[in-house]
């Protein structure tokens, strides 16, 4: 019989590194030797990821979430080189839906939690800067626009309050909206909002050329109360705010 080739034993293996209770490690390879390898890939990627989820990880327990793990090593084919972005593959693995997760074991929220838990490390890893400084009396007067490290974000879940000890069966009536932003001194902030809040951010991002004060009123119109002097006041309270925090500014 012919000796296996560099490529069939490099194939070989990493089939069994992916799978070893189905893939059979290279004929010719030390046992002990090839388990070492397996648990170092496997201990590996998982310390990765439960830094990143440490809340799902609660929430499953240790013999899930290895079994979780297991499934994405199985069944992901990674796109990136990046340790920093496998994080997201696994969401987008878990939010595809893979064959492995079909088993009705997994929580329903699992995807929403798991995307609430990367956005911290994302938005701590991104490369986008802070809106420049710009001046509050001219929020009703131009053009506003959202700053790239102010997220708002809307879930199904109330993803901000599971637990171990809080995992509801069925999705609340309302949903959960919130801010997520990146301060000056890098740490990341989570809030809650209120519908008209997010309903503003998100106004503003797809009427970008409309100014402070008609985003008001087109908010005003869509909450049934157009012509209230009391919302606009109220409104322009709310941008003053998010103005400060650095959430967003003025275009110049």
């Amino acid at each position: 019989m012919d000796k296996p080739s560099l490529h069939q034993q490099q194939d070989a293996l990493t089939r069994y590194l992916r799978d070893p209770e189905h893939c059979a490690p290279p004929a010719e390879m030390d046992a002990g030797r090839v388990q070492v390898y397996r648990d170092l890939v496997f201990n590996n990627l998982s310390l990765l990821l439960s830094g990143t989820f440490p809340v799902l990880v609660k929430i499953l327990g240790d013999e899930d979430w290895r079994s979780l793990v297991r499934i994405f090593l199985r069944d992901n084919r990674a796109q990136t080189p990046k340790f920093g972005e496998i994080a997201k593959e696994f969401i987008e693995f878990l939010a595809a839906g893979s064959q492995g997760l079909d088993d009705g074991i997994w929580p329903a929220f699992m995807v929403e939690l798991a995307h609430y838990e990367w956005v911290e490390m994302a938005l701590q890893q991104s490369d986008d800067e802070p809106l420049p400084s710009s001046d509050p009396a001219l929020l009703l007067a131009r053009p506003l626009q959202v700053s790239p490290l102010a997220w708002p974000l809307a879930y199904g879940w109330p993803v901000h309050l599971l637990g171990p000890d809080y995992q509801p069966e069925a999705v609340p009536d309302q949903p959960t909206l919130l801010l997520v932003r990146r301060t000056e001194d890098w740490s990341v902030k989570f809030s809650e909002l209120s519908p008209l809040a997010w309903r503003l951010l998100q106004r503003i991002e797809e009427f970008a050329l409309l100014d402070g004060r008609a985003q008001l009123e087109g908010l005003s119109q869509e909450a049934g109360a157009a012509g209230s002097q009391e919302f606009m006041e109220n409104g322009l309270a709310l941008l003053r705010q998010m103005h400060s925090e650095g959430v967003l500014g003025v275009l110049a």
